[in-house]
């Protein structure tokens, strides 16, 4: 069973008009912020181009009854346990810590296995690029094995070639990771991915910030990003061209003020991740070590989040 302000937080992320919905996560911060009961009232207390542009659509949505969204909420939920896996929202004290000083948080999370927080909140993204070189793989793996020795969790997008080997190598040394989906809780995407999910729900946690029933889709991946970032205290990025989604990770991580460390053999051959560098949004490793003494720096300050343009990438 879900709360009733669970169950009106998720009403107000079914709201859609015109094929339109209002931005989850400023739902997600006005339920952190406890205006909870004023959204459901049609009321906005941020003042945002988010909130402005949301206001028409909420109260359009509520000329209807929230509890008119329970047989879909219901439905979701029911899927969701059919694969054992549990909602967490903004409201709950076991939503993850480093997600909550986000402007680009999600309202709820379906999760497989379990959240630790004393442990996650120490937990680093190694990301990169699908088509991941040899050499990419083994530096993944070494960084992977390397960062989860020095007791931090590893996080990833459970896609094909880099994100695959940062979490296999957590495991095969029973370390702890977590596994962001850029789908629904209750899909695998890559399907060939689906027993290393499964390893994973078990020994550590599967995350998606999506409806269970949420296939792939072009803005799910990039929103995916958003929380693998969010979770982590920073993100080390292997190898990724200009139009893999872990360039965009690294720019999503410097605009959320987390760390983002590029391994200087990315750093050579690649013209974007030079310019993070240059603009002072990113910085240089050479070895684990490093990366390692980054981290237990103070973190960055936290920058203003883009919200536009953020909005533009998944549309």
């Amino acid at each position: 069973m879900i709360t009733d302000d669970q169950t009106r937080l998720l009403a107000l992320c079914s709201i859609r008009v015109e094929g339109k919905s209002v931005d989850w996560s400023l739902i997600a911060r006005c339920a952190l912020r406890g205006h909870l009961d004023a959204m459901c009232e049609g009321v906005i207390s941020e003042e945002s181009p988010a909130a402005r542009k949301a206001l028409s659509i909420l109260r359009h949505g509520l000329r209807a009854p929230l509890s008119d969204h329970a047989s879909r909420i219901d439905e979701e939920l029911r899927l969701a346990e059919k694969v054992g896996a549990k909602l967490t929202t903004v409201l709950d004290s076991d939503y993850p810590e480093n997600l909550r000083n986000l402007q680009d948080l999600p309202p709820f999370l379906f999760v497989r296995g379990k959240l630790i927080a004393e442990t996650d909140r120490r937990t680093v993204a190694v990301v990169g690029t699908r088509e991941a070189s040899d050499i990419g793989l083994s530096r993944a793996k070494r960084v992977a094995r390397e960062l989860s020795e020095a007791g931090f969790t590893i996080s990833s997008g459970l896609a094909r070639g880099i994100d695959t080997a940062a979490h296999e190598t957590a495991l095969h040394f029973e370390r702890r990771t977590l596994a962001v989906l850029g789908t629904g809780i209750t899909r695998c995407y890559p399907k060939e991915n689906s027993g290393l999910l499964e390893e994973i729900a078990q020994s550590g946690a599967v995350l998606s910030q999506f409806w269970p029933s949420r296939s792939p889709g072009r803005d799910t991946f990039p929103r995916r990003n958003h929380v693998t970032s969010g979770l982590s205290l920073g993100s080390v990025v292997i190898e990724a061209s200009r139009t893999s989604g872990a360039k965009m990770q690294a720019r999503v991580a410097s605009e959320q003020g987390r760390h983002v460390l590029l391994l200087r053999s990315l750093v050579d051959t690649q013209e974007w991740a030079r310019k993070m560098v240059d603009a002072g949004r990113a910085v240089t490793v050479d070895s684990t070590s490093q990366i390692i003494e980054r981290l237990h720096e103070s973190r960055p300050p936290q920058r203003e989040p883009l919200t536009e343009q953020l909005r533009l990438d998944v549309e």
